[in-house]
């Protein structure tokens, strides 16, 4: 397995970065995460746009994209398989132990796994934890995760793929690492940016491409929703059969069926929409 670290490819299992990364020690970075299909990349424009957003944020240099382009293309020609899930990595990269940042630069890493298509239902459960729409890392896809961490073991304890957020106001707000729809009287809903969700890749193609509509939802819709699926960029749109100790019957509902349809058929036109 061939990976992209700092210039080049290097052979996964020599390939190294220091332990004082600002990535490592106070988690210091963002990160993209892509669908990979035959070697293809699916939406990389728009990752690289939230990867440059996500950089601003937290007050990175911008990343430089040509390189990254050339990091994505080298490690998909380097390892191929039929569906990947190709990982960028972008860190303040060696520093101090503290929060302060050291002065030799940001680290780039960019390396592929294999993956495996997601059945078309999933189980998801609530968590009593809440995102902070408010907070300084919100909307930012950053290595700062233990939190989804924490969260998605809970998931995995009790049957479930993902676990649900509200925020600190009580809204309904996203999944670990997914957004997440609601069908209401025959139209589909989902939380806007407001609420501290991320900007989802797959969110937004979604929304382009079903005419979803950006609501405030209290976090009791997901007891009354008629159906509820999740969107990311390995799920695409999957459909919800159980939330916590709910069953939605005959999921995926003919609304997500609907949606799923299309955005199949959306992505496979366009590899880059």
């Amino acid at each position: 397995m061939k990976i992209w670290l700092d210039g080049g490819l290097q052979d996964i299992r020599s390939a190294r970065v220091s332990v004082l990364d600002h990535g490592l020690t106070v988690g210091d970075g963002i990160f993209e995460t892509l669908r990979t299909t035959d070697g293809r990349p699916f939406a990389l424009t728009r990752h690289l746009d939230r990867l440059t957003r996500s950089a601003r944020g937290l007050g990175l240099p911008d990343p430089d994209l040509d390189e990254v382009r050339r990091a994505c293309a080298a490690v998909l020609e380097a390892n191929p398989m039929p569906l990947g899930r190709l990982r960028i990595t972008y860190t303040g990269g060696h520093g101090p132990l503290g929060s302060d940042r050291g002065e030799q630069g940001t680290t780039l890493v960019v390396a592929l796994g294999g993956t495996e298509r997601r059945p078309d239902t999933t189980a998801v459960i609530t968590v009593p934890w809440t995102r902070n729409e408010r907070g300084a890392l919100t909307g930012l896809k950053t290595t700062s995760y233990a939190e989804n961490v924490v969260a998605l073991a809970r998931a995995r304890e009790r049957g479930a793929s993902e676990a649900l957020f509200g925020n600190t106001a009580g809204r309904l707000c996203e999944g670990t690492g997914s957004n997440v729809f609601v069908v209401l009287d025959g139209e589909i809903h989902t939380p806007p940016l407001a609420s501290g969700c991320l900007a989802g890749v797959t969110r937004a193609l979604a929304v382009e491409w079903t005419g979803a509509r950006e609501t405030d939802l209290p976090m009791d819709v997901l007891d009354r929703a008629d159906e509820v699926f999740l969107t990311s960029t390995l799920r695409d749109v999957q459909a919800v059969r159980r939330i916590d100790d709910r069953t939605l019957p005959g999921a995926p509902g003919p609304v997500t069926a609907k949606a799923m349809r299309v955005f199949e058929e959306r992505a496979a036109d366009d590899l880059d929409p």
